[in-house]
């Protein structure tokens, strides 16, 4: 039996995307364990080119690296591609990132699957007063949300994600579906002593009566809301002395590190290096609380991790975190301070062993348990087959 030949369009991992890598990862891990009958799946991503990014006294080193992440999306890796593509290589493509629906242009008609996870990439072409952006920029933009609608089908993380896509007539709704992310495998209540250790290694003994651990994943552009994650941890610290603000995905901007200080909670801020996801899910297990204050997400996929690690969540009351949480979390307005305070000190005040710190435990566990990458690939595979169908 011949096998579909099928490219797994990934991230340039120099961009610094892990829940991009990680989806890219979990897509082949899973048709290569289920499906590698039918589908020989390949990971495609050629190497990243550093220009001006590692010149030597470059001055404004993030314009720099900012230019060099331009050329390698819109020149360097088109041009690979397009050769693979010119040697017959592949019968189909998905690309995991929307982001990079640019490289559709060079795939055959009919053979480009993209996952959308949100619209940020294009809101300064929705909602220019919200994001107004250079013309240069748009201009990319345009390019790349062309490259989204031609793609042959557009796989969504969530309903919310689709439906935003379909109210701005963005796609064709026969051309989307909706196929929900996994947790990874490594987000369990399970201990695992290596991890532990690790995480001990990293943020000291854990001590479940001692001090709250408030832990945030995510990376600090505008929509995460970092401002209102660290006012409202300025009130935890003052209703629980000791209590450290812990953060995996990168450092505090210039800005929010002044908001830190005025807010007297700088010391109290630990920003992880990068982990590996076991390690992640150490840091979840240990969590007193999870916080999640974005204005907007098209999946979260820290909830489902956190929920997956018996921690309990307060997060942000949006459409798509209510679609991935269901009722296990606590959902408060986005930036209502006295309102995330409130919710955040209540939480505490269960703490782990209480009769309702268990229940949201198993509510929690149970809700995680929608999310499986395994079920995610087979889902693809249909997905797959109907576009193969289509160009028989």
């Amino acid at each position: 039996m011949n096998r579909t030949r099928l490219a797994i369009v990934c991230d340039f991992p120099e961009e610094g995307w892990p829940s991009m890598d990680l989806m890219g990862e979990m897509i082949l891990t899973h048709l290569g364990q289920g499906h590698s009958d039918a589908f020989a799946a390949t990971r495609v991503c050629p190497a990243y080119r550093h220009r001006l990014g590692r010149w030597p006294g470059t001055r404004r080193l993030g314009l720099a690296r900012n230019a060099d992440r331009v050329l390698n999306r819109f020149w360097d890796y088109p041009r690979a591609l397009t050769q693979r593509v010119r040697r017959g290589e592949f019968d189909l493509f998905h690309l995991v990132d929307h982001s990079y629906a640019q490289l559709v242009h060079v795939i055959p008609a009919g053979r480009a699957v993209v996952t959308c996870h949100d619209l940020d990439t294009f809101r300064c072409l929705l909602e220019p007063e919200r994001e107004p952006r250079p013309r240069w920029f748009r201009a990319l933009a345009r390019r790349t949300l062309a490259g989204l609608r031609a793609a042959a089908a557009v796989v969504c993380d969530s309903e919310a994600t689709r439906n935003a896509l379909l109210a701005h007539g963005l796609i064709h709704e026969s051309r989307t579906r909706v196929v929900y992310l996994g947790r990874h495998p490594e987000c369990s209540i399970d201990p695992d002593p290596v991890a532990d250790a690790e995480a001990a290694r990293l943020l000291g003994p854990f001590d479940r009566n001692g001090p709250p651990e408030i832990f945030h994943v995510g990376s600090t552009i505008p929509r995460k809301r970092i401002d209102v994650l660290l006012a409202t941890f300025a009130a935890i610290q003052r209703a629980h002395p000791g209590a450290r603000l812990i953060r995996a995905g990168g450092p505090l901007t210039s800005e929010q590190e002044r908001q830190a200080r005025e807010l007297g909670v700088s010391d109290a801020v630990v920003s992880l290096p990068f982990c590996s996801r076991a390690t992640l899910a150490a840091v979840y297990r240990r969590a007193t609380l999870v916080m999640m204050p974005s204005d907007a997400e098209g999946f979260g996929l820290p909830v489902a991790e956190a929920l997956a690690c018996g921690a309990p969540l307060l997060a942000s009351d949006l459409p798509v975190l209510r679609e991935v949480g269901g009722e296990a979390p606590v959902y408060r307005p986005v930036a209502d301070l006295p309102a995330w305070t409130e919710a955040a000190l209540s939480l505490l005040a269960e703490r782990s062993g209480s009769v309702a710190w268990q229940a949201r435990r198993d509510l929690g566990m149970a809700q995680a348990s929608r999310f499986d990458w395994a079920y995610h690939a087979a889902q693809l595979t249909l997905i797959y087959r109907e576009l193969l169908d289509r160009l028989r």
